[in-house]
């Protein structure tokens, strides 16, 4: 029996309505679905009826499923001749580890196709009219992670905390006590925006804009678990823009004259 083929498909980050064209085709070929965690259940009515679904999620600190299990998966059920589509949250090129299972399906000489996605630092910003540059004051732009498989930090916090930088930090928040801290001893000022997005494109999609400073405390009040976006060095009046109704402004150590109806109260205990 001939081989199937494994198409890699970044389904974004949750709001089906953010497919491509080409994803949504894919997906309805597909006689197997291997799923991620974070793919929104709107995805998954593109499928056909007959088709197998297999999830395969992970979730830091919970139940997940091995990259090496998720790996002999999808060359299994290629080599039956298996359509597989497997399905990633956000784009599978960014903190997504599709170098590894694009390897392993390689290996065993099956044909891989890979459908980019759009990724939630994009996604995220886009929902809230967040300009991720600017002409004149944020000349780069950076995606970085805020997890670590050694559990070790290394970026080059220099680089992040220098005037006229842009970040944005995936898998941010269980480390955003360390992240804060690496910042502030590289020059970041406590007064550095921040703006969190948690859940983003969907239903219960979470918006907070505070300071480097108020962070934690931030995370604390409106019970941020993830997943989520954290940005840096960003902020609507950069560009002469307002901040969107529908975002919550934390600020407890700066001042508060401009926060918005939805700021919200320290909490009693972080």
């Amino acid at each position: 029996m001939a081989p199937g083929r494994v198409l890699l498909i970044g389904c974004g980050p949750g709001d089906p309505d953010l497919l491509t064209v080409r994803a949504v085709r894919a997906i309805a070929e597909a006689d197997v679905l291997v799923v991620d965690r974070l793919v929104g259940d709107g995805v998954l009515v593109h499928a056909r009826p007959e088709a197998v679904v297999i999830s395969v999620g992970k979730k830091a600190g919970g139940p997940s499923t091995s990259q090496d299990e998720i790996n002999r998966i999808l060359v299994r059920e290629a080599l039956k001749g298996q359509r597989v589509a497997r399905l990633k949250g956000g784009d599978g090129f960014v903190f997504g580890r599709a170098a590894e299972e694009i390897a392993a399906i390689r290996a065993a000489g099956i044909e891989v196709e890979i459908v980019p996605g759009i990724t939630a630092a994009h996604a995220c910003a886009a929902r809230i009219a967040l300009p991720l540059t600017l002409r004149e004051s944020v000349r780069q732009f950076s995606l970085v992670t805020g997890a670590a498989a050694d559990g070790d930090l290394d970026l080059d916090w220099a680089s992040l905390a220098a005037p006229h930088q842009a970040f944005a930090i995936y898998m941010g928040v269980r480390t955003a006590r360390a992240l804060r801290q690496k910042l502030l001893a590289a020059g970041a000022p406590v007064s550095l925006p921040i703006v969190v997005v948690e859940n983003g494109t969907r239903a219960n999609e979470l918006a907070i804009s505070t300071t480097l400073g108020d962070l934690i405390d931030a995370i604390a009040a409106f019970g941020v678990t993830g997943p989520a976006i954290i940005f840096g060095g960003l902020h609507w009046s950069d560009a002469n823009l307002t901040m969107p109704d529908n975002v919550h402004v934390y600020c407890a150590s700066v001042d508060c004259a401009t926060a918005s109806a939805h700021e919200a109260s320290a909490p009693d205990v972080i």
